[in-house]
């Protein structure tokens, strides 16, 4: 790989497996690519011994243990990639935001947003390599250490997912309309924050890239709560403008663009408009029909979908799960995924069976088509 094409200054081993990035650019594969949201985590024991009692936010900022988290699964089952292990919500932290507690043990932030007045506090003009740079640090790393074995994700979360974090502090408690009603009564205030935020993923994007990063995931885990209205009026620009944002500043730096994925959960609504938004993935949660969104997707890639709580279910059941699932997606131009993250208490044997349960039928599929 020429030095001028490569993310990082210094060139990584070639890449062994690129079936999921062929899959994500439209482009024929042998069988199906499987990877799963959260496939690095709490499920597996590996990640306890690893962890141990070392604190969330503390384990994101420590590039070695990042990297040791993110093999893992790749070390364990047959997967098509590797994605970092880090969080969402940095964004906000390094945007002025001060961390009270890890995510589900308590408010996340000591100090969120309430009022128009605090988003005069937060900035999307930081410093990232001093605020960020452990994750950038991190990609490199475990890019290396992958060898080329499978392409490294890497992600953000979405700008509304971010703004409803920040507003209601989700951790601290129930407060489901807190964020919404914000943008209504404050629509000035909350384009001004979508668009700092909207700044910042972009820029996170592209340094991730940068670093190492092969292709890389928007994660719009409340989309679904705008509904059709507010997405379109808030969300839906935004996500657009990222997706050109990216390609924009990866052009003007001579970097070679990487695809992207956008998974708006619960966005059933919005199927059609983000097939169009920019992105070369569109991921789907378990409730979204797959034939349905295959019709208002067109010729985009899709990702998903399977009901996370199914890996719950007998080792047959999971098979008969996954044919009926790849039978309805096809196996072009799709990447097979969970409907959302792997739960915390899944059986990683579970796990294995789906990822090869995907692999085993599509390639029957394949050949028998």
């Amino acid at each position: 790989m020429a030095a001028s094409t490569t993310q990082n200054t210094q060139a990584f081993a070639p890449l062994k497996n690129d079936l999921i990035l062929r899959a994500a650019r439209g482009e024929r594969t042998e069988k199906v690519p499987v990877w799963l949201m959260r496939q690095a985590g709490r499920y597996l024991p590996e990640y306890h011994e690893a962890k141990k009692d070392t604190k969330f936010f503390d384990t994101c900022k420590n590039p070695q243990l990042v990297c040791e988290l993110t093999i893992q699964p790749v070390e364990r089952f047959n997967l098509d990639a590797a994605i970092i292990f880090s969080d969402i919500l940095v964004i906000p932290v390094a945007m002025g935001l001060t961390v009270a507690n890890d995510p589900g043990h308590g408010p996340v932030y000591a100090d969120p947003v309430t009022c128009p007045e605090d988003v005069k506090r937060l900035s999307a003009d930081f410093d990232y390599v001093s605020e960020l740079g452990y994750v950038y640090e991190a990609i490199t790393l475990t890019r290396q250490k992958l060898d080329g074995r499978v392409p490294l994700f890497g992600f953000t979360g979405a700008p509304w997912t971010l703004m409803k974090f920040m507003i209601e502090n989700v951790s601290a408690g129930p407060n489901p309309n807190k964020a919404r009603r914000f943008l209504v009564e404050h629509p000035e205030a909350s384009h001004q924050l979508l668009g700092m935020l909207k700044d910042a993923v972009t820029n996170h994007l592209v340094r991730q890239i940068k670093a190492g990063a092969q292709i890389v995931q928007v994660f719009d885990s409340f989309a679904g709560e705008l509904g059709p209205y507010l997405f379109s009026k808030f969300e839906l620009p935004i996500l657009r403008q990222i997706a050109k944002g990216v390609k924009d500043q990866l052009k003007e730096m001579n970097i070679e663009p990487v695809p992207m994925v956008v998974f708006a959960k619960d966005a059933h609504f919005a199927v059609e408009e983000l097939s169009k938004s920019g992105y070369d993935v569109v991921g789907l949660d378990w409730c979204t029909q797959p034939l349905h969104a295959r019709k208002l997707a067109g010729n985009v890639t899709l990702q998903g979908n399977l009901d996370p709580v199914m890996l719950y279910a007998s080792k047959d059941e999971i098979k008969c799960a996954v044919k009926e699932m790849l039978k309805k997606f096809g196996t072009q131009k799709y990447i097979a995924n969970l409907g959302h993250g792997v739960l915390k208490d899944t059986d990683p044997d579970h796990v294995g069976t789906f990822i090869d349960a995907v692999h085993t039928y599509s390639e029957d599929m394949n050949a028998g088509s």
